[in-house]
């Protein structure tokens, strides 16, 4: 895969002017005008849902008045597969399932590891601030939940070779929080596992690709780290992520931010699926996760910890680093390792 640059050299040319002051922008992704109107240029193209060697893959509707909707994949295998509910990064505020970073990683990851995966195309922030991202992931799982107990024939191509009861809550940067907070929820709904309440689905575990979390105090990685060329996430920008996502009057101390941060509901009482963690050495965001798998593994939790040496945030999707897809084909061999032990 060719490198995906963020140089916003390429940005395109609007007229700024006609929606007045702007008060918020990562330069060639996203403009926010003080009047509500959001920009989003076109960085990264958006593909259509192609089969590709080895895979099905189809667009399917979960909810036409949110707009919430999944890119399906299923690879050609002849028997049962686990399921991945897969959330994409972008800050909360930009990427899509159908970017074709996403759907080459993932129509790979679905092929290379005999999985199949829901690429969740969930609602963007600003214009739906969190909590949306996460409604959208627990009525992607209830949704699921219906097909499978209504034996669904419209969604027999997936249904008939998925195992429900090894189901995985996956994403990269701020669907990798997605994927962490939709199961907190599900683990404090009641009775003894993050799976309770779901049947026939069992959540079997959660893959935190470099996870996007936060927090007032800077870590050392936020201040030193070196910039990379084509970096996918600088500080300056994940600050503006957390403004334009959160709710209204809160800061990076939020517990969806910071899960470590005074006030959130301690680790050890949640009830979590066992969790890998994916790490990128170059990452801004290094310390903050290694002190998240620090603090999972400190709270009794099962916590899988994988570093990738030389990359750095998004590395697996942007391949913008010469060691990128080495470390990406490392990735995949992990995520398989977990999902099928």
């Amino acid at each position: 895969m060719a490198a995906i640059s963020f140089d916003p050299s390429i940005n395109v040319q609007v007229n700024q002017k006609s929606h007045g002051v702007l008060v918020e922008e990562i330069e060639g992704l996203i403009r926010v005008h003080k009047n509500g109107h959001v920009e989003r240029p076109p960085i990264i193209p958006i593909v259509p849902c192609t089969a590709t060697s080895g895979v099905t893959a189809k667009d399917i509707v979960i909810d036409k008045f949110t707009g919430l909707w999944t890119r399906i994949y299923v690879p050609n295998y002849s028997n049962k597969m686990p399921l991945l509910i897969y959330f994409h990064g972008g800050g909360f505020c930009v990427g899509s399932a159908a970017w074709s970073c996403y759907h080459e990683f993932l129509s790979g990851l679905a092929s290379k590891a005999g999985c199949i995966i829901f690429s969740v195309n969930y609602r963007l922030a600003p214009e739906n601030r969190l909590p949306a991202a996460y409604d959208d992931g627990i009525e992607t799982l209830m949704w699921v939940k219906q097909q499978a107990l209504s034996g669904s024939n419209e969604h027999k191509w997936w249904l008939s070779q998925c195992d429900l009861s090894s189901l995985f809550l996956a994403g990269d940067s701020a669907g990798a929080n997605i994927a962490y907070n939709v199961a907190t929820r599900l683990g404090s709904h009641g009775g003894t596992s993050a799976s309770s309440g779901m049947k026939p689905l069992v959540v079997k575990g959660s893959i935190l690709i470099q996870p996007f979390f936060g927090g007032e105090s800077r870590t050392a990685t936020e201040m030193h780290a070196t910039p990379q060329v084509n970096s996918a996430l600088t500080l300056p920008a994940s600050d503006a992520y957390w403004r334009l996502s959160l709710p209204f009057g809160s800061n990076r101390d939020h517990p969806w931010c910071n899960p470590s941060a005074n006030g959130t509901p301690k680790l050890r009482e949640l009830r979590l699926p066992p969790t890998m963690v994916c790490v990128s050495e170059m990452d801004i965001l290094k310390d903050r996760n290694m002190g998240f798998c620090n603090a999972l593994g400190g709270a009794g939790k099962r916590v899988e910890t994988k570093i990738y040496k030389g990359v750095g945030h998004a590395f697996q999707i942007l391949h913008n680093s010469p060691s990128s897809h080495i470390r990406t084909q490392e990735m995949i061999s992990h995520i398989k390792t977990f999902i099928n032990q």
